[in-house]
């Protein structure tokens, strides 16, 4: 492999693995406030796409007809900022209708809840967009920046620094503000945290609604990308997400991140695996390519992490381990 197809691999590695890392953040927040994992959120994420493409039918954004200048940039700022209201609204709605009744009972129950709530979430997407993928405009211009036998796609230039800003900013809400303090000091023991003054219910519906709102923003970006969404997109990439939180270690804000990442890069290499370890080259009447075993290969790394490292690449951060 030439150093300008490997570095071409770790471009796509990254922009996939932002896209994972704004969804896995969301799991990771709401597992290390109460330890639950809210198998809904893939979903929120799915209808964080459908709402973007709502936006702009009604602004009568299309391929034909794309913005450009400032209207582009606002349209963006606009659909940014709906699809994370709408999605962060909803979750701070499943939150307060699902999940805070269920606060006190067996673990068992709240987890059942959120696997209804994730079922609920794809209804609403089937019934309002249909069985069937649709289209997402693709509006960011197509240009391409040559660095010596580098070819790099101004939407993935884009793409990585809106997530690696709203990464940042949330390191930095959690580590230097009020704000951050009181959802670690919850994170570390609620009852404390309440004795202390902290609004514990607050701090909780807040979680949800900024770990929602990352994935709202994580919606517009992968609209962009990929220019498709459907009803079952949530559950996909949900796992995916929900692995590369794992795999960095839930409730670690880090390793999240560095789980997304890790996940990107090897579902952009394991198109690389060659033939000769692919069982369709034995005539085994399975598809070429590495490409049809990355969902296999993501989930492998998920069962080796669970037996060899349960508590992740940086370990966990939970309440009982803070």
């Amino acid at each position: 492999m030439s150093l300008s197809l490997f570095l071409q691999f770790v471009i796509v590695g990254l922009v996939s693995g932002s896209i994972y890392g704004l969804i896995a953040l969301g799991y990771t927040m709401v597992y290390g406030i109460i330890e639950l994992i809210n198998f809904a959120h893939g979903d929120i994420f799915m209808i964080g796409t459908m709402v973007t493409i709502v936006l702009f039918r009604l602004m009568k954004v299309t391929d034909t007809n794309p913005p450009t200048g400032l209207a582009l940039v606002g349209i963006l700022i606009l659909a940014f900022l709906v699809s994370m209201i709408v999605c962060a609204v909803l979750g701070v709605v499943i939150e307060r209708i699902a999940y805070r009744p269920l606060r006190n009972a067996p673990r068992l129950a709240p987890l059942i809840s959120a696997i209804g709530v994730s079922l609920v979430l794809e209804d609403a997407g089937k019934l309002w967009n249909g069985l069937s993928p649709i289209g997402f405009p693709q509006i960011f211009p197509n240009t391409q920046l040559v660095v010596g036998s580098l070819q790099i796609n101004t939407l993935d230039i884009f793409i990585i620094v809106i997530a690696l800003v709203l990464m940042i900013g949330l390191q930095w809400l959690v580590r230097s503000t009020r704000l951050g303090r009181a959802m670690r000091a919850v994170a570390q023991d609620r009852e404390a945290a309440a004795l202390m003054g902290v609004n514990v219910d607050r701090i909780i519906s807040i979680t949800f609604f900024i770990g929602a709102a990352l994935a709202g923003a994580a919606a517009v970006i992968y609209g962009l990308k990929f220019g498709t969404t459907v009803f079952y997109l949530g559950f996909t990439l949900g796992l995916i997400a929900f692995t590369a939180a794992v795999l960095g270690g839930i409730g670690n804000l880090v390793g999240a991140m560095l789980g997304s990442l890790v996940i990107g890069m090897v579902q952009s290499f394991a198109v690389e695996i060659p033939d000769s370890f692919n069982p369709a080259s034995h005539g085994w009447g399975l598809p070429h390519g590495g490409g049809s075993w990355i969902e296999a290969i993501i989930f492998a790394i998920l069962i080796l992490i669970l037996v060899f490292r349960p508590s992740g690449l940086l370990g966990q951060n939970v309440p009982d381990k803070v």
